[in-house]
């Protein structure tokens, strides 16, 4: 019996540079940016003053106010991206039985925002004060939970959370899903919402971040010589996976077909990565035997790209040790120099980047690439977007606790 083969049928994106799809890809491909000051809150007292926050989300156009006041940030940009890319996807998910339907969503943190809020309201009312949905609002699997009563889904659910490869894990397990047969479609992806005081200070006393207040809008800066730590965004992307055949059989618009990913660990560090890349290399190769093609066939690499001072070169070691000498030939670029580090979601983006660069013929850059670095030598699609053949693109995401994920996407023939 052949193997079931997945695709992907709809997208989904809320990001520091466009809520929908269309606005992202048109801001990936203008070199826009989402950094400037934070607005949530006081950061005087904090050595960053700066992120990527998403603009202009108002709840209001997709939620009543009894449903925004239930939902964490991440929920609602988790509802908001899954949504887009339901209806872009075309499906009644009505219409098909519901156990077969289901979602694998990804958070590094989940709800941190109602953690701080709640937190500050009990120690100055009382605790008696307590948000009732306290908990259902912060946990890192309301996400998946809230878009199965959003669509009425009753197939596989879960939330996948390690750090910054969480989304890389949703989309892996997502595709294993549809292959052996646990379901027929599956919403999946990740989002993330850490633009709060607790989060960007705790970034802060790890050192991980750009310290350049006097101008954020270069502050991410992948592969230079002096990046000096990444930029926090937030936000979401969303994908609808189904079975070809099925997909064929409607009639499905497919922007690309998943077809593996690698996951290893690093079982070296809790925040540091092996310097040589060996695991990270390793995920790379896992993706393209999982997904029945060579090394040499990838055309574009979504770095994970953070733009700190070890992961830039680390991850251009473990390209050169997974390639050989075709990691020269590759593209390889960081959209975290546009929309910042989105930590549990920045999977999602990265993926929904690779899937647009293979359905638009188009490698997105890697902006502010001003200085680069010796030890850094790979074509970094600098600057400007590229017209370019890309049939096989693949998105690196890596995160604390030493996790690795490289997931595999395809050209459908």
């Amino acid at each position: 019996m052949s193997q079931r083969r997945v695709v992907v049928t709809g997208l989904g994106a809320v990001t520091p540079i466009g809520i929908g799809v269309a606005a992202f890809w048109d801001g990936v491909t203008q070199g826009k940016h989402g950094f400037g000051p934070i607005t949530r809150f006081d950061t005087s007292e904090f050595p960053v003053h700066f992120a990527a926050e998403v603009k202009d989300f108002d709840p209001s156009k997709y939620f009543s106010g009894k449903e925004a006041r239930h939902l964490d940030r991440f929920v609602q940009y988790a509802l908001v991206a899954a949504m887009e890319a339901v209806g872009d996807c075309g499906l009644d998910l009505e219409k098909l039985p519901k156990g077969r339907v289901g979602s694998i969503w990804a958070s590094g943190i989940g709800g941190l925002e109602e953690i701080e809020t709640t937190h500050r309201l009990c120690l100055e009312k009382g605790f008696r004060r307590m948000n009732p949905f306290f908990i259902p609002k912060l946990m890192i699997n309301a996400a998946a939970g809230q878009i199965a009563i959003k669509f009425g889904i009753q197939g596989v659910n879960y939330a996948v959370s390690s750090a910054c490869a969480s989304a890389g894990h949703a989309i892996g397990l997502a595709l294993r899903a549809i292959r052996t047969g646990e379901a027929d479609v599956l919403i999946t992806g990740g989002s993330e919402a850490t633009i709060t005081a607790l989060g960007i200070g705790g970034f802060c006393a790890l050192r991980a971040l750009s310290e350049r207040n006097d101008d954020p809008a270069t502050a991410s800066r992948p592969f230079n010589k002096d990046r000096d730590g990444f930029v926090v965004g937030e936000g979401a992307g969303g994908f609808v996976f189904e079975e070809l055949e099925a997909a064929r059989k409607r009639g499905a618009k497919i922007y690309a077909e998943v077809i593996g990913a690698g996951m290893t660990d690093d079982g070296y560090h809790i925040s540091a990565p092996v310097p040589e890349g060996t695991s990270a290399a390793d995920a790379m190769r896992l993706a393209c035997q999982e997904g029945g093609i060579s090394m040499d066939q990838v055309d574009y690499i979504n770095a994970h790209g953070t733009s700190t001072p070890l992961n830039d070169v680390m991850e251009t070691r473990a390209i050169h040790s997974a390639f050989g000498s075709h990691a020269k030939k590759l593209m390889v670029s960081s959209t975290k120099s546009q929309v910042g580090h989105l930590l549990g979601a920045a999977g999602a983006v990265g993926a929904l980047a690779s899937i647009l660069a293979i359905h638009r013929q188009a490698a997105p850059p890697t902006i502010n690439y001003i200085t680069p670095d010796p030890e850094c030598d790979l074509d970094y699609v600098p600057n400007e977007p590229r017209q370019a053949r890309i049939h096989c693109a693949m998105s690196n995401c890596f995160g604390f606790g030493g996790h690795n994920v490289a997931t595999l996407f395809r050209r459908l023939a």
